[in-house]
């Protein structure tokens, strides 16, 4: 569906992190939208998708006194949809790309989550400025570097205007930055040294039954340079190259994962200041790994820039890609290692058997802390103090591992490894 010539306002460039010590706190914003005698209302923008879809069935068990409204342009499968959610849920037609549309249906709404991927390559934020015109608390599932850095570029207006918003609230980004931040925080509270490396690592069986969007966003990112960090120096990298053989743990041991351009690299880098930063991704069977390189080495970048084209190819493999995620399965799992100066090393881990299910867990801890007042206003990445407050990260975190087979915060890396090597004396490293 066409944006029905609405002229929507492209992004600001990105102002600089900034503290919101004058702000209002998020609970004076969220009194501008909601009387103490209603309950909250929650739109979730791509609700009939997969991710979204998750996301409002999470939300529904966390906090059944919810009103989820079920937000995407097909009405007869988020009707459906709705339906199933209970009583207090009900569809909301609307397009993402049609500004008046949203703001309309963002009256009444207390936060808006914006799951309606893919964001590569998109150049306009609009659902973040309508929430922002509304004074709707946001936050998105952005996996892209460059669409979240220009959302951060809204900071100042969403500060003034009262209103909390996180972008790259999903997952992976979003969990894992969590999950990084703990760690740093940890370093430096329990005097293990300076922390000096931090890697993400992740991999997941398949698409994780994510559906078409994840495809493309896997398509696009083909197609960026990998912006990592060394030693304080930005480099550039060649996407799905650097693979690394990787200990998940139970449930998944060893697996290869390869250099992409993700944006907790530059957010974890800027914020939380660790010198040298990178991510790694990886799936199963083997053979799309070997898919995905020849993807990235033999297509013309300009196709793999090209939103249209990709999603192009994305419709021719998308059948042979869902008969083989029925025997792949979706598990998913992410490791975020952190290298201190004095050679400790400490990580996180997180396993679950179905990506499907375990993003909208995820999603929804993000969005049950923002309507919870655990947000200063302004925009902010999860690793942010103001983003997620300090003490709220713990149960942020004990209400997206819900359902993993695998979570552990803080262990040096022996401990969880299938296979680690002992150098004597019961030292294992």
């Amino acid at each position: 569906m066409a944006a029905m010539g609405m002229v929507v306002r492209a992004c600001a460039p990105p102002a600089a992190v900034g503290a919101a010590s004058a702000a209002p706190s998020t609970r004076d914003a969220a009194q501008v939208k909601r009387s103490p005698s209603r309950t909250a209302r929650v739109l979730v923008l791509g609700g009939t998708g997969r991710v979204g879809g998750s996301t409002a069935t999470a939300l529904s068990k966390l906090r059944p006194d919810l009103s989820i409204l079920v937000g995407g342009r097909n009405r007869e499968k988020g009707e459906s949809f709705a339906s199933k959610l209970g009583e207090r849920s009900e569809f909301v037609q609307v397009d993402t790309r049609n500004a008046r549309m949203l703001e309309e249906a963002l009256q009444g709404v207390d936060l808006v989550v914006h799951t309606a991927g893919p964001f590569q390559r998109s150049e306009e934020c609009t659902v973040l400025q309508a929430a922002i015109s509304t004074k709707t608390a946001y936050i998105d599932v952005c996996d892209d570097t460059d669409y979240s850095w220009r959302a951060k570029g809204f900071h100042e207006q969403a500060k003034s205007a009262g209103v909390p918003a996180i972008t790259t609230a999903g997952i992976y980004p979003g969990v894992s930055n969590v999950m990084a931040a703990e760690l740093v925080n940890a370093a430096r509270s329990e005097n293990y040294g300076e922390p000096e490396r931090l890697r993400f690592f992740y991999y997941t069986a398949g698409s994780g039954g994510a559906g078409p969007t994840i495809l493309a966003t896997s398509f696009l990112l083909l197609g960026e340079d990998v912006i990592a960090y060394n030693k304080g120096e930005e480099i550039k990298l060649k996407p799905y190259s650097g693979a690394l053989n990787i200990d998940f743990g139970k449930g998944v041991r060893k697996k290869n994962v390869y250099l992409l351009n993700l944006p907790e690299v530059k957010s974890a880098f800027k914020i939380l200041g660790v010198p040298t930063v990178s991510a790694r991704f990886g799936t199963a069977p083997f053979f799309w790994n070997w898919g995905m390189q020849a993807f990235a080495n033999f297509l013309p970048v300009e196709f793999l820039r090209d939103k249209n084209k990709v999603q192009k190819l994305v419709k021719s493999v998308d059948p042979l890609v869902r008969a083989i995620d029925g025997i792949a399965g979706e598990r998913v799992s992410m490791r975020v290692d952190l290298d201190c100066s004095n050679g400790r090393n400490t990580i996180g881990l997180f396993t679950h058997k179905k990506l499907s299910v375990s993003v909208g867990f995820a999603t929804a801890a993000f969005s049950l802390a923002v309507l919870e007042g655990n947000t200063q206003p302004g925009v902010w990445f999860p690793e942010e103090p103001e983003g997620i407050a300090v003490e709220a990260r713990k149960l942020l975190l004990e209400r997206a591992s819900q359902g993993t087979s695998n979570f552990v915060m803080n262990k040096p890396s022996w401990m969880v490894e299938t296979d680690p090597k002992e150098v004597g004396l019961g030292i294992y490293v």
